[in-house]
């Protein structure tokens, strides 16, 4: 049978699909054929209906599988409406969105069957109950209707990785993807993350996984490891395969958490390639020796969620329980080490003040990192910090569903005024940084602040769409008189310190 997956990725960063490259080569063991639309304007793919139907049509799939994030639900519903006049086949999905909103997915009855969770192997069993017969009661992780009525069967146990088959990259035009990039071809060593932040899916897979399957959440089993040689073979696939890769990013939710496995593959990593790599890592598991092996095995750059410069912020509404001493010990490590220090942030959560918000802009005056992004907060539907902007009335609904990203908007309403100054601080965070930062161009992004602050909705209105040209007019001018600064680089929400070289 053919199955033809459908991404929609619009108005967002290009991001390679783990789960459907996964999906795909399972799929091809069984001897099924697959292919793949990958929606997204950058890849030279919009939005536009005509063509995806003539693509489908193209195509003559047996099956349709959409992979679905949140603020990609709507072009998905469009799509799956406008499949549901031409064709009967199948309809399916998969995606965090499918497991943290299975109801809501299920209600618009555009979808035959929602997978949750981990769908690896569940959609395996699937491919078989529909190619040869059989109950679908019997098969995992899925919901669908039987005789009007909804059913919900169990998750299967977590996935062993080391079960997996590779990757299937042919699904995707990946040397379009790597160039696209300018060279940068993201990597998943592991699967799960220790902790439980509010505004994180994590915490929601965990307990169904455990109340279906009648574990302790301590031993599902979660947080897993793709064996060390498998994932040097990757690398060594994709370095023979496709030209002109410049970077490998590590994507996992936290790739330094098993100490052993990061020393062992910075020991091994070099004998196979001097191409540089960037990790994930969290303040509280991180040190010395570790940053040193990444350093030597070419690590460039270190990412570290701090989320809010606010300790009040972080441990009531996001339950992330370090102090900011702890922030500054590592950013301090990785810098000693000589790795490129990368932070995010997110600014608009519930009951965060606008001190607060300022407290997360001081943090990184503070302690100066190479780079650091920043976005609004959202809150996915299921999560605690969901519930809790819900309870509080915060979630301005239809903005909510007209969101594609949580990088140029906020979905949380709190009143006009608040509003339009996050709205400020979202199209210029790094001035505030420059302003507070001590450097010598301090005093110049103070000025800009001030300008900006005081104007009014309408006057920011026209301000706003020349931003992008002002930041990188003031960094053309501190870059000439020597100044260390920050400006925008690479996208409109990333921020990078001026002693950067690409080179390097």
């Amino acid at each position: 049978m053919h199955i033809l997956f459908i991404y929609p990725n619009l108005h967002a960063q290009i991001g390679f699909n783990y789960g459907v490259a996964i999906l795909s080569g399972i799929l091809k063991q069984d001897g099924h054929t697959t292919s793949l639309l990958n929606i997204n304007e950058q890849l030279g793919y919009p939005f536009d209906l005509g063509r995806i139907m003539d693509d489908i049509a193209k195509c003559k799939p047996d099956v349709i599988a959409f992979s679905l994030v949140t603020p990609q639900f709507q072009y998905a519903e469009k799509i799956a409406s406008e499949i549901r006049k031409h064709y009967t086949i199948p309809i399916i999905c998969g995606g965090i969105h499918a497991t943290v909103a299975t109801d809501e997915v299920m209600a618009t009855g555009l979808f035959d069957v929602v997978f949750v969770g981990e769908a690896d192997y569940a959609i395996r069993e699937y491919m078989r109950v529909l190619e040869h017969g059989g109950d679908l009661e019997a098969v995992p992780n899925i919901c669908f209707r039987k005789n009007g009525s909804i059913v919900k069967n169990r998750v299967m146990p977590f996935v062993p990785l080391e079960t997996l088959p590779p990757k299937d990259y042919d699904i995707f035009d990946f040397q379009k993807m790597i160039d696209a990039k300018n060279g940068w071809v993201g990597l998943m060593a592991s699967r799960g993350c220790p902790f439980r932040c509010t505004y994180c899916f994590n915490h929601q897979i965990v307990e169904r996984y455990s109340k279906d399957l009648g574990v302790p959440a301590a031993q599902l089993g979660y947080i897993r490891h793709h064996p060390l040689r498998d994932l040097l073979e990757e690398i060594r696939f994709l370095l023979s395969r496709y030209r002109n890769i410049k970077m490998f990013i590590f994507d996992d939710d936290l790739f330094t958490f098993n100490r052993d496995y990061v020393l062992e593959f910075c020991k091994e990593y070099p004998r196979l390639s001097n191409i540089p790599f960037v990790v994930n890592a969290h303040v509280q598991v991180f040190d010395a020796t570790v940053a040193q092996s990444l350093k030597k095995a070419n690590c460039r750059i270190v990412k570290f969620g701090l989320e809010s410069g606010s300790e009040r912020v972080r441990r009531v509404v996001m339950k992330r329980m370090m102090k900011n001493d702890t922030i500054r010990r590592a950013l301090s490590i990785a810098e000693d080490a000589g790795l490129h220090s990368s932070v995010f942030v997110m600014v608009g959560l519930p009951t965060e003040t606008r001190d607060e918000v300022l407290e997360t802009i001081q943090l990184i005056a503070d302690t100066k990192p190479g780079r650091f992004r920043w976005t609004a907060f959202y809150p996915f539907p299921g999560t605690v910090a969901w519930e809790m902007s819900k309870k509080m009335g915060f979630i301005d609904e239809k903005k909510m569903s007209s969101l594609s990203n949580f990088t140029d908007d906020s979905c949380l309403d709190f009143g006009s005024e608040h509003n339009l100054w996050l709205a400020k601080v979202l199209k210029i965070f790094p001035w505030y940084v420059n302003a507070r930062s001590g450097f010598a161009c301090a005093s110049t992004y103070q000025h800009l602040v001030r300008d900006v602050e005081a104007m009014n909705e309408q006057q920011w209105s026209k301000a706003s769409a020349l931003i992008r040209a002002r930041d990188a007019a003031h960094a053309r001018t501190a870059e000439a008189a020597g100044q260390l600064h920050y400006a925008i680089r690479y996208n409109p929400f990333m921020a990078v310190r001026s002693d950067w070289n690409d080179e390097m």
